[in-house]
């Protein structure tokens, strides 16, 4: 009988499960199903209350819900038994964390508190705690925390300690009766398997964790606030795990919703973005990897510690037990384009996409390809769902100059592509100048099938880009951590040898557009001290008049 692993990819509007074969490698069922509830940014679920600017929550049943109609459908889809199945694995947005009763119970279900905005999970891009995250960096740089450095010197507004504060500050109840804080990648471990673990992933990049030094000390945490003490050593209290390392198995409860057989090993969870870089099939040191979607996650890894300005974080064992990984990121890349195409679009494009039956996307990168590197006099900064990296800032805003009355939409099109790549060559030259490595780049994830979105960032950045063949790389790569827990490999290494497929194609840089580009490349920079690291900036000031 063959042997196959379930991945579970929790993104941020839907979750995917592929069930895969685990000598090949083969996707053999794909499933996908929305949240109910989607982003909660308006007002809370059952509710008419506008939530506040900044807000973003989800409802952790929208979790479980789709389990049970996406793990059904590949059973059913690829006739595979269940026995045969021997490991899941978990792959899920970060920092996206829900407070609990001791029992797992979140408390956005009990009705007593069901209409308290605290009560419920906040999203990875919920960045109302930015004023906390200002106070955590302020206190942090008076007093030289240990950890600070670790991640680039800035703590960003959507980690975990800023969110908890958050909670501490607007709801002091809901802080008191929450017994844990969790990560929604845990708790669906915790549902699944009765156990709660932390995953190293989530904790090391989000949660300011350190395999040799812990959590940031309570002696900080005092500093913060009185009431947060003991944040880490109570609320955050749990055993840690690395990706792949078995956490538990399969209950007797869940088998039954899912039509699988009790007892299956579950894998320690992990970030969606790091994941994908194993279903790429990059697992050691020297390969950049991107994963593009609605926002980009870069990773890399070394085997040892280095201090880099600006990133996200390092952490050992945070992708591959055994390696330290570097991230870094850009809030918004796919959202970015999906915002013009939603507000700023000709209704003449629209009819065109609709005589052509294509998307406007399509439409505007057919347009977009016709044009040359500086030829719409357009240049942006990238900034529309704020700045993580380098200056991890969730306040500042999106820029584009040089509007003129014969600008076009496809010119705006490419120059926002060419703001998001300007903004990865800028990750990329600060990890090199930090002293970490990158031999190669590989990139993953959904934006990677528009190939003048792709050429355009090899222009950008003046190296080949390896395209991963694997269109699921996140659901890969935790469905490979799921083959490990259920011990059919010995590591994540070589379980990505055997199940990643190699690159679908690799990006060849164009030199001229390169040379053009590097000339832009300068003006993005200077544009993005005037406008980002200007403690006084007008973004801001504008922003606040909101």
């Amino acid at each position: 009988m063959k042997k196959y692993t379930l991945g579970f990819d929790f993104g941020t509007e839907s979750e995917r499960t592929v069930l895969v074969e685990i000598n090949s490698g083969e996707i053999v069922a794909v499933a996908s199903h929305d949240y109910s509830d989607g982003v909660v940014d308006k007002n809370l679920p059952g509710s008419t209350e506008q939530l506040p600017p900044e807000w973003a929550l989800q409802n952790p049943q929208d979790w479980m819900d789709c389990l049970e109609k996406t793990v059904p459908q590949v059973i059913r889809e690829s006739r595979v038994e269940p026995a045969g199945i021997i490991g899941i694995g978990i792959d899920f947005t970060a920092c996206t964390i829900l407070p609990t009763l001791e029992d797992g119970t979140p408390l956005c279900f009990l009705d007593k508190y069901k209409n308290r905005p605290n009560a419920w999970t906040k999203l990875w891009k919920h960045h109302a705690a930015q004023p906390y995250a200002d106070r955590v960096n302020k206190l942090a740089e008076q007093r030289n925390e240990a950890f600070l450095p670790r991640y680039g010197g800035i703590i960003s507004s959507e980690w975990s300690l800023p969110k908890a504060w958050q909670v501490l500050d607007e709801d002091a109840d809901i802080y008191q009766v929450a017994h844990y804080f969790v990560e929604g990648a845990d708790w669906v471990a915790w549902q699944l398997g009765g156990k709660l673990f932390r995953n190293s992933c989530g904790a090391g990049y989000k949660g300011m964790w350190h395999k040799s030094d812990g959590f940031p000390s309570q002696e900080f945490l005092a500093t913060c606030s009185p009431d947060l003490t003991e944040l880490f050593t109570k609320k955050f209290a749990g055993p840690m795990a690395a990706p792949g390392e078995k956490v538990g198995e399969l209950n007797e409860k869940w088998a039954q919703k899912l039509g699988l057989t009790a007892g299956i090993s579950i894998g320690g969870a992990i970030i969606d973005a790091h994941s994908a870089a194993i279903g790429g099939g990059v697992t050691g040191p020297g390969t950049l990897f991107m994963i593009m979607g609605t926002s980009t996650c870069h990773m890399l890894m070394a085997e040892e510690e280095v201090l880099v300005a600006g990133i996200s974080g390092v952490v050992e064992d945070g992708i591959v037990p055994g390696f330290f990984g570097y991230e870094a990121g850009q809030a918004g890349v796919g959202d970015i384009f999906a915002w013009l195409v939603k507000n700023g679009v000709p209704p003449v494009y629209h009819d065109e996409a609709k005589k052509k039956r294509v998307s406007l996307h399509e439409i505007l990168t057919e347009k977009a390809q016709n044009l040359q590197p500086g030829q719409s006099g357009l240049l942006a900064l990238d900034w529309w769902n704020g700045c993580r990296t380098p200056l991890v800032d969730a306040d500042l805003t999106g820029v584009m100059v040089g509007y003129s009355l014969q600008t076009t939409a496809e010119e705006i099109y490419r120059a926002l592509i060419e703001a998001t790549a300007f903004g990865t060559r800028k990750i990329v030259e600060l990890f090199r100048e930090g002293g970490v490595r990158i031999d190669h780049v590989c990139a993953g994830g959904g934006l990677t099938q528009n190939k003048l979105l792709m050429q355009i960032y090899a222009d950008i950045i003046g190296v080949p880009i390896e395209v991963a063949a694997s269109p699921q790389s996140s659901a890969l790569g935790a469905a490979i951590i799921g083959a490990v827990a259920g011990k059919a490999y010995p590591s994540i290494s070589v379980a990505a040898s055997k199940m990643a497929p190699p690159p679908e194609r690799i990006i060849e840089p164009i030199p001229a557009h390169h040379k053009i580009y590097s000339s832009l490349y300068k003006e993005y920079e200077l544009l993005s001290v005037f406008f980002g690291e200007n403690k006084d900036s007008v973004l801001k000031k504008v922003k606040a008049l909101r």
